[in-house]
């Protein structure tokens, strides 16, 4: 279960962008937030970075494309599944075509 509704992450990184001019660094812009928010440190750096990579302000994978990235790797493990079950029913199937027929 989350335990930061997306409406407070939201909040929290629009807040380390609207004190961040009046500190001498990121840090201490992030740890002021969280001080006022009672959360951790590290937690609201995380929420900012990721802000920032969705926005293009810096390199990364964003959300969107972290999401996608997971759907094709499950997609693909279930192609790689079916295909192995389909190899193991034609080497089957095979094998039924080379048997002698007895009548």
């Amino acid at each position: 279960m989350a335990r930061y509704t997306n409406e407070m992450r939201e909040r929290a990184v629009r807040m380390v962008a609207e004190v961040r001019p009046e500190h001498p660094h990121e840090t201490a812009a992030l740890r002021h937030v969280a001080g006022l928010l009672g959360m951790n440190v590290e937690t609201l750096r995380l929420w900012v970075h990721r802000a920032q990579v969705d926005a293009g302000v810096r390199p990364g994978t964003t959300s969107e494309e972290a999401e996608e990235i997971k759907r094709l790797k499950r997609e693909v493990a279930e192609l790689r599944r079916a295909n192995e079950i389909l190899k193991s029913a034609s080497v089957f199937f095979a094998k039924e075509l080379d048997r002698p027929t007895t009548r």
